[in-house]
């Protein structure tokens, strides 16, 4: 199915790997031009250049940008926005903060994590939504996490600061936006096959004991769809919202999770 946005161009933040690099990869093959962010720069320059080879439009084929920076910072967004001003697709995306006890986290941890997971996606929206609805054209996704429909309780911090981000986003798109052809929504995460997830379930193995391929089947197991999802996967999910078939799609938050979540019908 054409999605409709080959020539539009996207920033997509925390493109190095992982959910990221799967949705940045599924834009650049619907011809979608590309911007990514990341703070590790030789993994997102080895990013580009595969991006770039796996481009769509042959002769004319988007072009892929690449900008060492953290978007969480007032640096790391004017270095973004110095490279392209204006994007037609901005995919925010954070690394979520450290798990643990709410009783051993400080007002700096908490500063912290609203800072990358609840403000910075604010500042992205804010910079570019008027732009976007000024075109008659604009899409945005937070990349957030199952634990705000699902609360986890270790990752309070998580929870926290992605919840406000929800309820932030459930407001803002249902302004006059919505009607200039601009949507803003949520895609939340369950168990993905990325290195974050093999860091957790190593922690866990090391914690218990147990073989980490034990665990990792039994995580599985509890996952009605049987296993982990890819990051190819979660990219079509975050192209498809993009695209302009998703244009009556807004305020929403799109869990992806194998079924995990029992929710509500």
């Amino acid at each position: 199915m054409d999605l409709g946005i080959a020539g539009r161009t996207a920033l997509v933040c925390g493109a190095s790997k992982g959910l990221g690099y799967g949705c940045a990869e599924a834009l650049v093959r619907e011809g979608v031009n590309l911007v990514i962010v990341a703070r590790g720069a030789e993994a997102l320059e080895a990013a580009a250049k595969t991006l770039q080879a796996s481009a769509a439009g042959g002769a004319a084929r988007p072009f892929v940008k690449h900008v060492a920076a953290d978007i969480t910072t007032p640096e790391g967004r004017s270095a973004v926005f110095a490279v392209h001003a204006d994007y037609d697709i901005v995919v925010t995306n954070a690394g979520g903060p450290p798990p643990g006890d709410f009783r051993d986290w400080d007002r700096e941890a908490w500063v912290k994590a609203i800072d990358a997971n609840m403000l910075t996606p604010i500042e992205l929206i804010k910079t570019t939504v008027d732009g976007m609805a000024a075109r008659g054209f604009g899409r945005i996704v937070n990349i957030t996490s199952s634990s705000v429909k699902a609360p986890i309780d270790i990752l309070g911090l998580s929870n926290g600061a992605r919840s406000g981000l929800t309820g932030f986003v459930a407001g803002v798109a249902r302004t006059g936006v919505a009607a200039k052809g601009v949507t803003i929504n949520n895609l939340l995460p369950g168990s993905f096959d990325t290195d974050r997830l093999k860091g957790t379930l190593a922690g866990a193995a090391k914690k218990s004991g147990q073989d980490i391929d034990a665990i990792r089947a039994s995580r599985q197991k509890n996952i009605p769809a049987g296993r982990f999802g890819t990051p190819a996967e979660f990219g079509a999910i975050c192209a498809f919202l993009c695209s302009v078939h998703a244009a009556y799609v807004t305020g929403q938050n799109v869990l992806a999770d194998g079924g995990a979540y029992p929710g509500t019908y």
